[in-house]
This record gives C-alpha cells, sequence and structure tokens, in this order.
C-alpha cells in the first residue's frame, strides 16, 4: 500500500484591485512530475489496486500526445515502481513520437505505448475491453484520470487551510476533480468549474460523483482543448511577470483569467474571498510553445 505523503502546499494571496481577495493553492508543486490534482486521483485508483496485491501490476491509461494524464501515469510508475502503458491517440505519432516532449519524459519514465487510429480511439469501451483481455492483472485508468476513486482522492485538496473561503475554483476536463471538491466543501462554500472542454454531460456527470448541487459550471472563453487564444497567452504572460506563479494554456491559464473578469464584473459580493486550485498541468507548456512557434505565434513564458 502507498502511504500518504505529509506535504504543506502552499496558499499565496494574489494582489489586486478588485473588491475581493484572490488567493491560488499550488497543487502543481506537491511533486515535480505526478502533476497537482493528477497525483491525488492517481494516488487513490492506485492503493485500491494494490490492495489485493496483483500478480504482475501494471497501470494502462489513455491520452493524447500532450496529456497531463499521460505524463503523470509514467511519473506515478516510476515513482512507484509500477510498469505503465499509454494508449495514445493518433496512430500518426507511431513513427516520430520522440519529437514530443511529453511523450519523450512519460517514455524516460518508463511508459510504453500503443498508438491507435483517432477514430478508434473513441471507442474507449472496446480498447477497454481488449486491453483487459491482454493484461487481465491491469488497472486500467480512464482518460483524464476521473472516476470514483479519483473523486475520493480530491478528498485532500482541502482541509483546514482550505474551510474559510467563500468560493472554491477548479478547471474543469473530465469532471473528477471538481466532483471531488463539490462533495468535500463546507456547507457555506460555493463551488466553480471553469470549464474548457465541450462537453454536454459533465453537470449530469459531476452531479452523480458529488452528489451535491453545490457547484457551477461556466465555459472559459476557449473551451476546447487544443484552443490557446493570444489573448489568453498575453493574460498568462502578464499573471507570471506579476506574481511569479506559471500557469498552464489549457487549465489553470483559463481559469485565472475567467476568475479576474467575474471578479471585474462584480460577480462575487464584496469583499469574498476566492481560492483557485492550481492544478499543474505546466508540462504541456513544453507542447504548447512548439504548436505557437511553428505558427509564428508569441509563446508561453517557462
Amino acid at each position: 500500500m502507498l502511504q500518504i505523503p505529509e506535504h504543506k502546499i502552499p496558499i499565496i494571496e494574489i494582489k489586486t484591485d478588485f473588491d475581493v481577495r484572490i488567493f491560488i493553492k499550488r497543487e502543481d508543486l506537491i511533486h515535480p512530475t505526478i502533476s497537482g490534482n493528477k497525483f491525488w486521483k492517481l494516488f487513490f485508483n492506485v492503493n485500491q489496486y494494490l490492495k489485493p496485491k496483483p500478480e504482475n501490476p501494471l497501470i494502462i491509461s489513455f491520452g493524447g500526445a500532450f496529456s497531463n494524464h499521460i505524463a503523470s501515469v509514467a511519473g506515478f510508475g516510476k515513482e512507484f515502481g509500477i510498469p505503465t502503458v499509454g494508449i495514445i491517440r493518433g496512430n500518426e505519432l507511431e513513427n516520430n513520437w520522440q519529437r514530443n516532449p511529453t511523450l519523450s519524459e512519460a517514455c524516460e519514465n518508463g511508459m510504453q505505448f500503443f498508438f491507435v487510429s483517432r477514430e478508434d480511439y473513441q471507442n474507449k469501451e472496446r480498447l477497454t475491453q481488449e486491453f483487459s483481455d491482454k493484461y487481465p492483472d491491469a488497472l486500467i485508468i480512464p482518460e483524464g484520470g476521473s472516476n470514483e476513486m479519483a473523486v475520493e482522492g480530491v478528498r485532500y485538496m482541502l482541509g483546514n487551510d482550505t474551510k474559510d473561503f467563500d468560493y472554491l475554483c477548479t478547471a474543469v476536463g473530465t469532471g473528477g476533480t471538481i466532483a471531488g471538491v463539490s462533495r468535500f466543501a463546507e456547507q457555506h462554500q460555493n463551488v466553480i468549474g471553469i470549464r474548457v472542454v465541450k462537453d454536454d454531460s459533465l453537470e449530469k456527470t459531476i452531479s452523480e460523483w458529488s452528489g451535491r448541487n453545490n457547484f457551477e459550471l461556466m465555459d472559459a472563453a476557449e473551451n476546447r482543448y487544443g484552443k490557446i487564444s493570444d489573448e489568453n497567452i498575453r493574460f498568462i504572460n502578464w499573471f507570471y511577470n506579476e506574481y511569479k506563479i506559471p500557469l498552464d494554456p489549457i487549465y489553470t491559464g483559463k481559469m485565472m483569467e475567467m476568475i479576474f473578469d467575474l471578479a471585474e464584473k462584480k460577480y462575487f459580493p464584496k469583499d469574498s474571498k476566492i481560492l483557485a486550485f492550481h492544478t499543474g498541468g505546466l508540462q504541456g507548456i513544453k507542447g504548447a510553445n512548439l504548436f505557437l512557434k511553428n505558427k509564428g505565434r508569441e509563446r508561453i513564458a517557462e
């Protein structure tokens, strides 16, 4: 069994001219390669898996070429000595994945890859069955790492240091993190999720995992994983120059930009205390900058 690590994640106040107070909890600092919320989502999945002591432990999961989840699964496997396999969307990458910073690092951390076409990747139920048949002892984790055990693990992102805030905010991809924040929030706390992907089923999924109705979903200005706007790049770089805190362009950059916009528009009552969870994902900046460089666009501070 894995032991819950002792950690003290800093909560930093973001000084602004708004009539509310904004703070950020640096969950991205929990581990150098297992990023933020991914650490807790994986930790509880793997602990449940290891209880019966499988004879041939193996972790399998899904993700795209720049997936934070894939990077974290590989890092987790290296940290705890468990082999890992990544089922990667896009078989066009099979012969040139070495140029991809996320996959290169995952390989260095011991992950093996299976590349599948984008069409086949959509049928994850069939792929899960195929890999379950091939590796019967394996733990197969869904894309993004969100499931019931992941939601349970998110409780460790909350504690005595988060109880006094009026609003708890997080970026939303597959829904596991906000579901956990919602489930374990205090009665007086409002939970806001900044959705970075178009998925009409998310609210229902989150409600089922959370069991509460204390959350609200809002769409980021660009709520598609691969969409990086020039405005968001400018915000991320300004934020880093101002506060010396890096943000990624897929999750935390969009979340913080939205929080600032809401504060400016007086969405929050005066003197509210707002806590944003920095869920990591910073490894994705390298891949984003490769894309931006090829397009001749402004890049993100690293």
